[in-house]
């Protein structure tokens, strides 16, 4: 049973923040909910920040977030941004993964309803065009679902729902014109209502490079698919990043796409016995068989 969670403590926390950041003296608060990674609320000396340590498999998705975190918040939306070590990196490798000590952003998540949604549309669309000007560089690509995975044989309805999505996605995926440096993961509680009225926009360690489609399609997900998230792609195509012919073909295969990357995750999930961020295994199973809904029928 994978749990890590437990692969650092607080003491040893203190000890690296120390070394590597010269911050002494801390606090740490474990914050609960990442299914991808451990998160600490740190404080010291009257400062507050957020640690994020993920495991070494993920370091470069991490390290892509971290730079989009920096431009996103070079351009007015707070993001998290990354402290550098006192060497100047964005985050320290350990032995259990890759550590990030980020900005605090103090804020409210917002609730992905109809109210909200215009509010994630705005925030998403206003990073994406901040990372316009950012090139592939040597960030992780989309897409990565390996079709041969062995995880994918978790049950039996997997692999062939996952394989008809990809395959659904290519045929559409010529449409996909605009690719930029993305969030990866913008589900409602990474948008977080600020005391200055601005919204924030934070969790950037599932960062790519891909389709504009893949994050503007995760966040419909998240809100209830798109019969349920018409405020929230008005406001996003205001920015004008994406043509009215893009989204019309191909928003609707990659929000299959996005389904099968979900039933891919939690496949490997259960296969590992991961139980990161979650009570028991039923929170994996039930992660599975949401996609199973959206992907079967």
């Amino acid at each position: 049973m994978l749990m890590f969670t437990d692969w650092v403590d607080a003491a040893e926390l203190a000890v690296i923040l120390h070394a590597r950041w010269g911050v002494a003296g801390v606090d740490a608060e474990v914050l609960s909910g990442g299914m991808n990674s451990s998160a600490w609320q740190v404080r010291a000396d009257g400062w507050r920040w957020a640690a994020k340590l993920v495991p070494p498999a993920q370091r470069p998705s991490l390290v892509a977030g971290l730079a989009a975190a920096e431009v996103v918040d070079a351009a007015g939306i707070p993001s998290g941004r990354p402290v550098t070590t006192l060497d100047g990196e964005l985050c320290a490798d350990i032995p259990a993964g890759s550590l990030a000590l980020l900005t605090w952003v103090d804020g409210i998540a917002v609730a992905g309803d109809e109210h909200d949604q215009p509010v994630i549309g705005r925030t998403l669309g206003a990073a994406h065009a901040a990372l316009a000007a950012v090139g592939p560089s040597d960030f992780p690509h989309f897409h990565w679902i390996d079709l041969d995975a062995a995880h994918l044989q978790v049950e039996e309805w997997v692999r062939p729902a996952v394989r008809a999505a990809v395959a659904e996605w290519d045929d559409a995926s010529g449409a996909a014109a605009s690719w930029g440096l993305l969030h990866g993961d913008p589900a409602p509680e990474a948008f977080l209502r600020t005391q200055s009225a601005i919204c924030a926009l934070i969790d950037w360690s599932s960062a790519f490079y891909g389709p504009l489609l893949y994050d503007l399609a995760s966040a419909v997900m998240y809100v209830g698919g798109p019969d349920s998230a018409e405020p929230l792609i008005t406001a996003y195509l205001r920015h004008g990043l994406l043509g009215d012919d893009e989204v019309a073909t191909g928003l609707l295969p990659m929000m299959k796409f996005r389904w099968a990357v979900q039933a891919d995750y939690f496949a490997r999930r259960l296969t590992a016995e991961d139980l990161t961020g979650i009570a028991n295994r039923r929170g994996n199973v039930n992660g599975l068989h949401d996609a199973r809904r959206n992907l079967t029928t």
